[in-house]
């Protein structure tokens, strides 16, 4: 058997590894999905936490090891979809679910969760063929919509009532999602938060970001993340409205 040279191993792991990174952002999703069938929404959104992480090694393994391809494109969209769409989506069926049904119609609510999926696939679309979003991004990421929508049942278990009163209404859930949705489609930029250098200056918002969820995660925990996510969509419009 024909031993492998070590430069050829270090070519293929420079080949594969990013492509395996993201396979594990795609089994994560899966198991979330899973999760959710098992009415286990808090795994669940620890599996959106999990293939979130996953998500950002596979994009940093890639420029470290100079290792773009076009069927690693397409499969970071289509580990994205399953883990930052049809998963959150599937955990937004489940808490509309709960929600107490407040007249009849509100029954019919349910199925408005599976346009999650729907419009990332349209974000994701977009992102594969649009040349603007090298160094931003146009509309909100869906890893952002998803993370948001996991806090959700996270919320709800360390939360108060104040809370659960609010996110079980499926009207409340309902109107979120028609404005998630939008986000994600919406021709608005957004920073990304991908590092090229350690400049204060050119990075200062990103670090202002990151100091500031530091703090509030500290203060709020799991509550923050929609708070940070705001903040996220505000710091970006004065960010480049300073820009222009």
């Amino acid at each position: 058997m024909n031993q492998l040279h070590p430069q050829q191993v270090q070519q293929r792991v420079r080949k594969h590894l990013p492509n395996a990174i993201t396979c594990a952002n795609l089994f994560s999703g899966c198991l979330g999905i899973v999760f959710t069938f098992q009415h286990n929404l808090i795994f669940a959104a620890y599996a959106i936490f999990l293939a979130a992480i996953f998500d950002f090694f596979d994009g940093f393994a890639s420029r470290m090891l100079q290792s773009f391809s076009g069927i690693g494109k397409d499969l970071d969209s289509l580990a994205d979809l399953v883990s930052f769409g049809v998963l959150p989506s599937a955990i937004l069926y489940e808490l509309l679910l709960e929600a107490p049904q407040i007249d009849h119609v509100s029954q019919y609510l349910n199925f408005i969760a599976f346009l999650i999926p729907v419009f990332s696939a349209l974000r994701l679309a977009k992102f594969n063929t649009d040349e603007r979003q090298t160094d931003i991004f146009i509309g909100l990421p869906t890893p952002a919509n998803a993370i948001l929508i996991a806090s959700f049942p996270l919320i709800l278990l360390h939360g108060n009532m104040f809370y659960r009163d609010y996110i079980l209404n499926p009207f409340f859930l309902s109107c979120f999602t028609l404005v998630m949705c939008s986000l994600l489609v919406a021709e608005i930029p957004l920073m990304s938060l991908k590092f090229k250098s350690t400049d204060f200056q050119e990075n200062f918002y990103r670090y202002l970001l990151l100091l500031i969820s530091a703090i509030v995660i500290i203060l709020f925990k799991f509550a923050a993340i929609p708070a940070i996510i705001f903040i996220y969509v505000a710091m970006s419009i004065i960010q480049f409205r300073f820009a222009k």
